[in-house]
């Protein structure tokens, strides 16, 4: 049943980021230029509102913590995230709205799969030389996360933390709510 709800789930988030414009990659160029903030605004609300359902709903017992998985942290990840930031911007995909614009059948979407496909393996292939080295090494003592979530380390453990991560929800919904379609042409 599990890989049926992920299938339908699936297919479900793939509907969504084609209709937002998630895997045209002249929409996340727009965006990531200033030139227009439509993706970015739904961008915005889905992680607002992901949030805010998150805290509140570990605040009063609807989500188990135990379901929360936190990765962890380390300097490879920054690494990463740059190199996956200058991809994205370089192609217009991220793996995400890649493999939904390759199941829309675009070319450019297959061949930008196949590279991270070929990263992946240079990746893997590497791992061995590089899993001892200074990429591996843990940045806030790991597992970090705004407020306490199972057993990772909370870069605020206040007693308003929880209620801070929500107001930070919050705040994203109202930016996304009140940015422009355009900023900048």
């Amino acid at each position: 049943m599990d890989i049926v709800l992920a299938i339908i789930f699936g297919f479900l988030f793939g509907f969504v980021l084609q209709r937002v414009g998630a895997a045209d990659p002249d929409k996340i160029i727009g965006m990531l230029t200033l030139r227009d903030l439509h993706l970015m605004r739904a961008i915005f609300m889905g992680i607002g509102l992901a949030s805010v359902l998150l805290f509140v709903s570990l605040q009063i017992g609807l989500v188990d913590v135990g379901h929360v998985s936190v990765k962890k942290m380390y300097t490879g990840v920054m690494v990463g995230g740059l190199l996956l930031g200058f991809g994205w911007a370089i192609s217009g995909f991220c793996p995400g709205t890649g493999v939904v614009a390759a199941g829309a059948g675009r070319k450019d979407a297959i061949a930008f799969l196949l590279g991270g496909l070929v990263g992946a393996g240079f990746y893997m292939c590497s791992f061995k030389y590089l899993k001892d080295g200074w990429l591996m090494e843990s940045l806030f003592g790991g597992k970090a996360t705004l407020v306490t979530t199972g057993n990772s380390v909370a870069l605020l453990d206040a007693p308003w933390s929880v209620a801070l991560a929500i107001i930070i929800g919050l705040v994203m919904i109202v930016v996304a709510a009140k940015l422009p379609e355009k900023f900048c042409d």
